[in-house]
């Protein structure tokens, strides 16, 4: 665990729907990585998870971070891999392996970076201790060689980053709220807002709960540039929609081509049955983002597109051309 000075855990972040506007506000970017608390206990190294977990042995190229950080110090911020300008939360995964070669040959492969935006401890100064306008100053004025996150005052700006962040692989943006010294382990004064999105899907299988009268999850699909349809995730049957969704899904269970799913199930132990169906069925759904080719965390089913041809269902839905005015990694840590 941290040194005994260092405050921990971090401070977390509460999601609510909309940003928080006014002159009490600073906002910041919200990386999609790895938290991280970097810290020199009087000459050694450390980089500790939220939960307390050893980092430093998976990111060995961080290492060198220990020598711009004087003994009895810590800054807060997140681990990131950036490829192709931008984040890839994907290759974050692969790094926590447990053989060192591995471990070694993938640093070197896909190198991680220390994104700071938070300073607590400065040669053994309690800079936490500071409200949040203050320790940014400390943090710019004593974090020299670090990446820093940029942040801003203007709603307006934080606003923009929330419709141009996605470009670049960012998960949202974050509030602070100005006056508060860091406070470990609170969401008081610390929201997040996601910019949830929503896609058209094909309706290809289903898993039951119970077969064959209660479903559990309808699993989606999206075409790719071949005409191939590609499994991407699933959306919960709740009870209240349940007979007008059965109604409308149960048919195309005559005549299904053969077809199987690979993501395990959300619905605690053992494995519920699926069953294909015939693609003939759209639906829209609201997902917060698409990682390894699936949606990272169960979609929220909003109506059925009858109006829509299944076909139509492509992966431009949620991978869209990048637009001129979409950021990039680079641009936020010019």
């Amino acid at each position: 665990m941290p040194g005994p000075n260092v405050p921990f855990p971090p401070m977390e972040a509460e999601l609510v729907k909309e940003l928080p506007r006014g002159n009490l506000w600073r906002y910041e970017p919200k990386w999609d990585g790895f938290r991280g608390v970097l810290e020199n206990d009087g000459g050694e190294l450390a980089l500790w998870s939220r939960n307390g977990r050893p980092l430093l042995r998976y990111f060995p190229e961080l290492r060198p971070l220990g020598e711009l950080l004087p003994p009895h110090s810590a800054l807060d911020g997140e681990i990131v891999i950036t490829r192709d300008d931008r984040l890839d939360f994907d290759a974050m995964q692969l790094r926590l392996h447990p053989a060192e070669s591995r471990v070694r040959k993938l640093s070197a492969e896909i190198p991680a970076e220390f994104v700071a935006f938070d300073i607590l401890l400065w040669d053994g100064a309690p800079l936490h201790e500071l409200p949040l306008e203050e320790r940014r100053k400390e943090l710019e004025r004593r974090a020299t060689g670090f990446r820093l996150s940029p942040t801003t005052d203007d709603a307006e700006q934080a606003a923009a980053w929330l419709e141009h962040l996605e470009a670049a692989g960012l998960d949202g943006v974050i509030a602070k709220r100005l006056g508060l010294p860091y406070l470990p382990g609170s969401r008081d004064g610390v929201v997040k807002v996601k910019p949830y999105r929503t896609a058209d899907c094909v309706v290809i299988g289903l898993r039951w709960k119970t077969r064959p009268t209660t479903i559990a999850t309808l699993l989606l699909g999206l075409y790719d540039d071949a005409g191939k349809v590609d499994y991407v995730g699933s959306a919960a049957v709740g009870a209240r929609r349940h007979a007008e969704i059965a109604e409308r899904v149960l048919p195309l269970l005559e005549d299904a081509p053969d077809r199987r799913f690979s993501e395990p199930n959300r619905w605690g132990t053992g494995e519920l049955e699926e069953s294909p169906l015939r693609p003939e069925l759209v639906c829209e759904v609201r997902y917060d983002k698409v990682e390894r080719n699936r949606f990272r965390h169960g979609t929220r089913l909003i109506r059925f597109r009858p109006d829509k041809d299944p076909t139509d269902c492509t992966w431009r839905e949620v991978r869209p051309p990048r637009r001129p005015d979409d950021l990039a990694v680079s641009d936020l840590l010019a």
